[in-house]
């Protein structure tokens, strides 16, 4: 057998490092659609589904099935987290395709039509799979709740629609515990309350009294519209004066009783009095026939 020569290997250098580089220029090109409503070229697709295929058996053969997985309460309980986390993507007995599963490719699995094995099942069910929508349900999901998932998908196929909305309202709802979602059970249609600690805790129809603690004699708190010139919300002093206040000539002061008199619509300027500082000898006013008192 011939051994390599110098010249071949620097042939085979040259050969590769042209590859790289064509490789390399082909991805930076852009050239290629990503897009998810442009299917992948024939050879990539193949190499893509072969490459996911065998990973998932390689690592699903690894696992101990549960021998009581034809379990009654195992496929009932897990028809509930079906309906609540996989029906977007992989439908139901009697569903039509949904927006999610039209827009996603590869479009994901109809289950209520195939049969997966339940250890492939499992594995991707916790694992998930890159690049495909398929999320890790492992990372907030007990394995416990993922096997009741995978019993159920073995049954899926052949329920009709009513028996398969009987299951799910037997279920108990959304339930599968570990991580951030343990603890939260819905049944089907119900509301979803987390506890939020004792500070947000509120019996039916409590509110919050925004104005606890504050003296009533304090406004209360209000918005004003944008643009509104500042002002005090505090209540002002509508007090009127005692009575008027004349200063005549001779320095005496006299008040008069206030009368209600209607305010002008503009005011008019103040006339200063031209006689005001002089030394003016006081005279009698006329009599006019009535009686007047200083």
């Amino acid at each position: 057998m011939p051994f390599v020569t110098r010249k071949s290997l620097l042939t085979l250098s040259i050969l590769s490092g042209v590859a790289l580089a064509a490789a390399a220029g082909f991805v930076w090109s852009g050239i290629y659609n990503i897009g998810a409503d442009d299917t992948h070229t024939r050879p990539v697709y193949s190499t893509l589904q072969a490459l996911r295929e065998r990973s998932i058996e390689v690592r699903a053969n690894k696992l101990q099935v549960p021998a009581d997985l034809d379990d009654p309460a195992r496929i009932r309980q897990g028809a509930g987290n079906y309906n609540a986390m996989c029906t977007g993507c992989h439908l139901g007995p009697g569903m039509q395709d949904t927006e999610l599963s039209m827009g996603l490719y590869p479009a994901p699995p109809n289950l209520s039509k195939e049969t997966v094995d339940a250890d492939t099942a499992f594995w991707v069910i916790k694992h998930g799979i890159k690049a495909s929508g398929m999320p890790a349900w492992g990372k907030s999901m007990d394995d416990e709740y993922i096997w009741n998932m995978a019993a159920f998908l073995q049954a899926l196929p052949k329920l009709t629609p009513e028996q398969y909305q009987a299951l799910v309202a037997s279920s108990g709802g959304h339930s599968h515990g570990g991580g951030e979602s343990e603890g939260h059970a819905h049944a089907e249609g119900g509301e979803d309350h987390h506890d939020e600690g004792d500070a947000h805790a509120h019996t039916e129809g409590e509110e919050h009294n925004a104005m606890a603690g504050m003296p009533m004699d304090t406004p209360m708190p209000h918005s004003h519209p944008s643009g509104t010139p500042p002002h005090v919300d505090a209540p002002k002093d509508t007090k009127a004066p005692s009575g008027e206040v004349h200063i005549h000539a001779d320095g005496k002061k006299h008040v008069h009783d206030a009368k209600p008199t209607a305010t002008p619509a503009t005011a008019k300027p103040t006339t200063a009095d031209p006689h005001a500082g002089m030394d003016m000898p006081e005279t009698e006013p006329a009599s006019d026939g009535h009686d007047h008192q200083h």
